[in-house]
């Protein structure tokens, strides 16, 4: 009996989350670990997950493609591209041909040998080639977010996984006409370009009007919580328009967020914030259906060569392309080095591409159970298979080597990895109960302190505040015979130096305590020091600099 679908999300969620644990665990991406939970309940797995269910969830993907386009759309700033645009231009460019160059000749020369016919081994090269150039950009944006990557390699790795779709689908519309010619089809390179343009065009247009129409209601509305579900259903209108006249989901979604992140930056900077943390059950499931859809079926040795000649030409092509693209635009040295590694995924677009082409060329046979349109599914859903766990590792490790790995943190980030001992003012300036009201007086004088610890010997016994010493500032005369002990308030909040920075933090504002004594977590009565919220600020923000400007692995698992 087939579970319903509500069970199977559930499942795909907690499972996933749990995979992802898993694998972070053993510092792989936590995308492998959705992927893996997918195969082992999916298709090739226990098949808890059916190719019914996949069917039935289609629309879900669509809705996935269009959040992860809305936010890859949302990183994409206009002056990002006025300088770098040659550079994310040739990168493209490069990166793109060369895996398709590579790949288009080894896939035809293997099929030649299957077939002994130069047309369908053209065919299936010039298809298989255009599918290898597509980069998958919902798996690798998402190491990007989970290592908290910010560089120039960062944001040309997003801008090339962005404008991958445009430039595979342009490849594709050549490809899949150039076969149906050589194989006696009815294709036209002409029309599937136009077709491709309509599509194209098709998709940033509708993005584009979406985006207005967002900004519109966004200045009249006050809430962010309200804004996300204006966007959700926004992003939903967008997805059905997209489906409904064959265009490209996921550019539609990024030229929306483009447009709204570069024409609305301070209001959409809390929606962006916001969505990402909505999105994430929805990539949990989104990730979990990738690889749960993914049974390879009965393939035959020559299936298996051509998996194994597309990973490598794939590969080769994507890192050398990138690196000539970067070396002929002068991009900087990370650049050169690690975005080629940075690019091996492979998705969706691919998939989809591969399905459409398996109907375009069904009717040519390459052997009695197999069909070209049957080699290219068979293939692309393999080799998606492989790429799929390779993919991410190499952004990681790319983002590693380039230094750029936990640079995109805030302060609340910085903060949550410190505790108190981090930010103490050691060896404060202290009263004691007996001195006269008039030292404690000349003390706040001269000094910027809003409060002082004060000791009977060398016990905590409470503090002196200059609010609660505002009660006598008026009467001069008291100043005299007054003692610190007779103005001082009881030590209520206490920190320790192993207490967590972000609760004592939120402590102090909660109570509106600028100041707070620092005791022994052995003796309590101990002062070891005092902590404010202008040098916690401080401290954490300076903290913040020094990460970001060397990169930090460990905030990036810590978050």
């Amino acid at each position: 009996m087939e579970m319903g679908l509500l069970i199977v999300l559930g499942l795909a969620v907690f499972l996933g989350m749990i995979g992802a644990w898993l694998f972070q665990k053993i510092r792989f991406p936590q995308v492998v670990g959705y992927i893996v939970i997918g195969l082992i309940i999916g298709q090739a797995g226990f098949g808890v997950i059916t190719q019914g269910h996949v069917e039935k969830l289609g629309m879900f993907n669509n809705f996935a493609l269009g959040i992860i386009g809305f936010l890859v759309g949302g990183e994409l700033k206009i002056e990002m591209f006025r300088k770098y645009g040659r550079q994310f231009t040739a990168i493209l460019l490069g990166e793109g041909i060369v895996a398709c160059t590579l790949v288009g000749i080894m896939t035809g020369l293997v099929l030649y040998y299957v077939t002994g016919e130069m047309k369908v081994a053209v065919a299936g090269g010039v298809v298989f080639g255009a599918i290898a150039s597509a980069t998958d950009p919902a798996s690798t944006i998402d190491v990007l977010w989970e290592y908290r990557a910010q560089g120039i390699m960062t944001s040309s790795i997003i801008a090339i996984v962005a404008l991958d779709d445009a430039l595979a689908m342009t490849l594709y519309g050549i490809g899949t006409s150039t076969a149906q010619l050589l194989t006696g089809g009815s294709g036209s390179v002409a029309n599937e370009l136009l077709k491709v343009g309509r599509e194209l065009g098709g998709a940033l247009i509708v993005g584009t009007v979406a985006a207005f129409i967002l900004a519109a209601f966004m200045k009249r509305v006050k809430y962010p919580e309200k804004l996300v579900s204006l966007a959700v259903g926004m992003i939903l209108l967008i997805i059905g328009i997209s489906v409904r006249y064959h265009m490209d989901v996921i550019l539609a979604g990024m030229m929306m967020g483009f447009v709204l992140v570069n024409f609305v930056p301070h209001r959409s900077e809390e929606l962006f914030k916001l969505l990402r943390s909505f999105s994430i059950p929805i990539y949990v499931i989104f990730f979990v259906l990738v690889g749960a859809r993914l049974g390879l079926g009965q393939m035959t040795w020559w299936i298996w060569v051509i998996v194994l000649l597309y990973v490598l030409g794939r590969s080769a092509g994507k890192m050398y392309g990138a690196r000539l693209g970067a070396i002929i635009s002068r991009s900087p040295e990370p650049v050169k080095k690690y975005l080629g590694m940075s690019i091996f995924a492979q998705g969706g677009v691919a998939v989809g591409l591969s399905i459409v082409a398996a109907q375009h060329l069904k009717d040519i046979k390459i052997s009695e159970e197999i069909s070209l349109g049957d080699a290219i599914i068979y293939a692309v859903t393999a080799t998606t298979l492989i790429v799929q766990f390779v993919g991410p590792a190499m952004v990681k490790l790319a983002l590693k080597l380039s230094g750029e790995a936990g640079r995109n943190i805030t302060d609340e980030d910085v903060m949550e990895t410190m505790t108190v001992a981090d930010v103490i003012e050691a060896n404060p300036v202290m009263l004691q109960e007996h001195e006269p009201l008039q030292h404690a007086i000349n003390m706040f004088r001269d000094n910027d302190k809003l409060m002082y610890p004060v000791l009977r010997e060398d016990k905590l016994i409470g503090v002196l505040s200059f609010e609660t010493l505002k009660s006598v500032l008026a009467d001069r005369e008291s100043w005299r015979w007054l003692v610190v002990a007779d103005v001082m308030t009881a030590a209520e909040e206490r920190a320790t130096p192993d207490s967590a920075l972000t609760g004592v933090y939120e402590l102090m504002q909660r109570h509106k305590i600028d100041q707070m004594p620092v005791i022994s977590a052995d003796d309590k009565d101990k002062p070891l020091g005092i902590i404010d919220l202008r040098g916690i600020k401080s401290k954490v923000h300076s903290e913040l600099i020094r990460r970001r400007s060397t990169g930090s692995d460990a905030v990036a698992q810590s978050i």
